[in-house]
């Protein structure tokens, strides 16, 4: 019986659901290729808080891939003419979406999977407690699949690529409880939209909000690092 271990590429922010994924990823038995992203996001206490915990959790891989979707603006996490919010109740898609980031990114990330010859890749998108991105709906994550698997050599070639979710239908409490059992230590994520250069959260952004919500219900105390 063969010991070689199936190989996944894990989209990393450094944020609580991405570290999540990498730690469900990483106890199904996936060699974990880590892939993390230099978008010209204002705040980059992430990109620092995804390279500890890639090493944590001894990925066999973490690139940071360089690009600039601030060329391209139209988001408060990009555009310096921007302000992130704080935390509103709406049912419209907030300024802190970033337009196509997840299309990019997974986009990336399959090109990547065929150079590994890796048939997975995870992403921590989530359909409950989100801000209604439209790139975080199962129905997104089936079209994209449907594509990849159109679009590559690999695919052609019978090697089908999967597209794993494995948080859209967990709410934030019970992403931590998951994480917690799996030996996630959520003190050294950084979910917030305007970190400091220490990782600080804000406390009052959309992402900090969630968060916080999450630590309540599920009755864990809330290891965030808040500014203020």
């Amino acid at each position: 019986m063969s010991n070689i271990k199936k190989k996944a590429v894990v989209l990393l922010s450094g944020g609580l659901d991405s570290t999540t994924t990498l730690a469900i990823a990483q106890s199904q038995g996936f060699e974990c290729y880590a892939l993390s992203f230099d978008y010209g996001q204002k705040q980059k206490s992430e990109l620092k808080a995804a390279s500890n915990i890639a090493k944590h959790f001894k990925a066999a891989e973490h690139r940071v891939m360089k690009i600039s979707l601030s060329d391209i603006g139209g988001s408060a996490l990009t555009d310096e003419n921007i302000d992130v919010p704080d935390f509103v109740e709406s049912d419209k898609i907030p300024i802190t979406y970033v337009p196509a980031r997840n299309t990019i990114f997974l986009s990336y990330a399959l090109a990547w999977a065929e150079v590994l010859d890796c048939q997975n890749i995870f992403i921590g998108v989530n359909a409950l407690d989100y801000s209604g991105y439209p790139d975080c709906r199962q129905v997104y994550i089936d079209a994209f699949e449907t594509m990849a698997n159109l679009a590559t050599k690999q695919s052609v070639e019978g090697q089908k690529i999967h597209i794993q979710t494995p948080l859209i239908n967990l709410n934030k409490a019970q992403i931590i409880q998951k994480g917690i059992a799996l030996g996630v230590d959520y003190a050294h994520t950084t979910t917030c939209y305007q970190a400091n250069e220490q990782g600080q959260a804000c406390g009052v952004c959309d992402a900090c909000e969630y968060r916080k919500i999450g630590f309540y219900e599920a009755k864990i105390t809330d290891p965030t690092r808040y500014q203020n």
